[in-house]
């Protein structure tokens, strides 16, 4: 018994000092070349207490010293055959060719479609499938902006304006259909737009303006609204419901090459290889940006600040320019690359064309407004490598997590033919993508400003405007007229659209007097008055000015100048 007991106190004082390092498995020491030690060991371990407090010899202290150094030692050899190195990513590419297009960040906070689960599905072996569907349908961003263009201008109406203490400003519509004996009403407030189509036989007598908009909406209350007598006021209510409808596109184009892991080298391409020009030649025309009279998307056209060339296409009455990474300007010596990503990262889409098998990391490159990113990939068919006949295209997408789906779908597996409804389907695909990003949180309270902003200005208009058409005393109108009306007219989209309501904001604070915020010390400014709708030539100095002071700190389609740190070219949202 007590042998027994020896040995178990053996093995459980020596797996006390193994420690099992970095989770790997004991294993019991049982050579016979070290027995000795490990009795040593041991009976330093059994001795008493009290004794080990006691003065210890010259022998005692000789005996600690060996276990100390037998530990280290042990230790040290355990944690060498446990340790091992990781290889670098670019190892990693060259071990295997069938990596998939997108690898999800670390951080998460993506998806990606088809899921990561299913690539082992898709393969260059894998059927190809025919792609018979000729159009595939585009989302609408505003269904219903175009209702009071169609009802209600080509007829006779009326439109009111109101300030409610909880809801804000109000904008009211009323259109009698006499031949169907209904009255077509729309509400325009903050958040939203209220339509309704109400039948006379609803009513004892004929409603007024205030009941008419509390059957839209129940929390209206305001005890009175003031009547339209603007002459223009259609043209810029028009305008207003339209300013989130846009016929131009504009997307960022990536050039990734094989083994390009970061954003730097992404963006540092200038070469284009025959493949990925016959790609680009699938997207659109590459012209001349001097002198170029369609949508430039942000481009210079006059002074060749942009680069020289760019990729156009038109599509279903529909404006797309690409913001090519290899067309646009490289400045030696920037690693970031600023003067690219000053376009590329203010795009809430970017088309990214891999050319070999190194996988796209969806939060690669840092933007405040990328929000979606479509992968292609070519691909080789056959088991010897030799190239098919007619190229082969692998897709993928990834978004952030609060962007819903968006249609078209992708096929099972996502693999396409070089032909015309590949081309269909990658356009389709990135307009609805767009679409589908707006309704993200962070577009989605950027918008929201955006239309409180711009209708506040409409309503300040069009009651100013209606008081001076009849005469009467009326402090200086707002400029928006020619700022709701260029969003109507020059598709600017979300982002100048999102500007010209700072800017309107910004004259706002004029025209009521209210001084501006100047630096530490500094007196603040008079407010400039400006005289009915035109506000003269340096309006629009003015107006950029303002937007700098008053606005959110934006770096929007600007000057390279966008500091020194990773992201900040892009927009940053106003807390």
């Amino acid at each position: 018994m007590e042998k027994e007991r020896r040995n178990d106190k053996f093995f459980s004082r020596k797996r006390s000092f193994t420690f099992g390092a970095y989770g790997g498995v004991d294993r019991f020491i049982c050579e016979a070349r070290q027995e000795s030690i490990e009795r040593s060991i041991l009976d330093i371990l059994d001795s008493p207490t009290n004794e080990t407090k006691s003065v210890l010899t010259a022998t005692t202290n000789q005996r600690s010293t060996d276990l100390f150094e037998i530990i280290e030692k042990l230790q040290g050899s355990r944690l060498d055959e446990q340790r091992c190195a990781f290889p670098p990513p670019l190892k990693l590419l060259k071990i295997s060719s069938t990596l998939p297009l997108i690898l999800p960040p670390k951080s998460g906070g993506y998806w990606i479609d088809p899921p990561f689960e299913k690539f082992v599905e898709t393969s260059p072996t894998s059927s190809v499938p025919g792609l018979e569907v000729e159009s595939y349908d585009i989302m609408e961003r505003d269904s219903e902006a175009k209702i009071y263009r169609e009802w209600f201008r080509p007829k006779y109406h009326n439109s009111f304006t109101a300030v409610d203490p909880s809801l804000g400003p109000l904008v009211l519509s009323v259109c009698l259909e006499e031949e169907e004996k209904r009255l077509r009403v729309i509400l325009r407030m903050k958040e939203c737009t209220l339509q309704g189509i109400f039948s006379l036989s609803l009513f004892q007598h004929f409603p007024t303006a205030i009941e008419l908009a509390k059957m839209l909406c129940e929390s209206v209350t305001v005890s009175q609204f003031e009547a339209v007598s603007y002459l223009k006021a259609p043209e810029l209510i028009t305008a207003f419901d339209e300013h989130r409808v846009s016929q131009n596109f504009k997307f960022g184009v990536l050039y990734q090459k094989e083994g390009q892991l970061t954003e730097e080298d992404i963006l540092s391409n200038n070469e284009e290889s025959e493949e990925f020009q016959a790609f680009l030649s699938i997207l659109g025309e590459t012209v001349k940006l001097q002198g170029f009279t369609g949508f430039r998307g942000g481009l210079d056209v006059c002074h060749g600040q942009t680069g020289s060339d760019a990729v156009v296409t038109s599509f279903h009455g529909r404006e797309i320019m690409f913001h090519v990474a290899t067309k646009l300007p490289f400045t030696e010596g920037d690693t970031q690359q600023l003067q690219r990503k000053r376009h590329i990262g203010n795009d809430i889409v970017a088309l990214v064309y891999q050319e070999g098998p190194a996988p796209f990391i969806s939060d690669i490159i840092s933007s405040h407004f990328l929000h979606c990113f479509i992968v292609v990939r070519r691909m080789l068919k056959g088991s010897r490598g030799e190239e098919a006949k007619g190229a082969t295209f692998q897709v993928s997408v990834t978004a952030r997590e609060d962007v819903p789906p968006f249609g078209p779908p992708l096929p099972d597996p996502p693999i396409f033919t070089e032909c015309p409804g590949f081309r269909e389907f990658l356009l389709t695909k990135l307009i609805n993508a767009e679409i589908s990003c707006y309704k993200a949180e962070r577009f989605s309270r950027l918008e929201l400003r955006t239309r409180s902003s711009l209708l506040e200005g409409l309503r300040s208009e069009l009651s100013s405007q209606s008081q001076c058409m009849l005469g009467e005393p009326t402090p200086p109108a707002l400029a928006l007229s020619d700022g709701v009306r260029g969003g109507s007219e020059g598709g600017g989209g979300f982002i100048e659209n999102f500007k010209r309501a700072i800017r309107v904001r910004s004259h706002s604070f004029d025209t009521l007097g209210v001084p501006k915020k100047t630096g530490i010390g500094g007196p603040p400014q008079k407010p400039r008055v400006f005289h009915g709708t035109s506000p003269g030539a340096d309006k629009e100095g003015e107006s950029e000015s303002s937007n700098k002071q008053s606005g959110p700190n934006l770096q929007l389609n600007g000057s390279p100048n966008n500091g020194d740190g990773k992201g900040q070219n892009s927009p940053q949202e106003d807390e």
